[in-house]
């Protein structure tokens, strides 16, 4: 419960420094947490408490939504949502663990492809299973794809 913890204590802060669009943030954040864990509860036995990584997945759904919105946003050249978006997003990404580099990535999938992995779809499921949703799904797709292009 310490990210649901630090998220409150960050929000009573940002209050108190009068900084609107990190409150904003932070409560929506703090909603998203609060949600999934009453969602944890109506399925598990009373008092199933929400753990820190299923708080930090519940935000990266979030991250990630917010991603492809900053793309359409590009697209149809909304300057002013981008910016809003990804002023949101820096915010956000205080509190997720860090995603995994292009390199690291392929580390794992180097790793995987060495211990017998041969077809994509294994080595996309074993992949981010080690990757603790620490990477983006398309990156570990093209990586996998680049690197079974090379075996072959």
């Amino acid at each position: 419960m310490a990210l649901l913890q630090k998220l409150s204590d960050d929000l009573k802060t940002a209050m108190k420094s009068g900084d609107k669009a990190r409150v904003e943030v932070l409560r929506y954040a703090l909603s998203l947490v609060k949600g999934a864990e009453k969602d944890k509860q109506a399925k598990e036995p009373a008092g199933a408490a929400l753990t820190d990584e299923e708080a930090s997945a519940a935000l990266q759904k979030e991250v990630k939504r917010r991603k492809e919105a900053v793309e359409l946003f590009r697209k149809g050249g909304r300057a002013d949502l981008v910016e809003k978006e990804e002023a949101e997003l820096a915010v956000l990404y205080g509190y997720i663990p860090k995603e995994l580099s292009e390199a690291e990535l392929g580390a794992i999938v180097d790793g995987l492809i060495a211990g017998g992995g041969g077809d994509f779809n294994s080595l996309m499921r074993e992949t981010m299973k080690a990757a603790k949703g620490r990477a983006d799904g398309r990156m570990a797709g093209e990586i996998i794809r680049k690197k079974l292009g090379q075996a072959s």
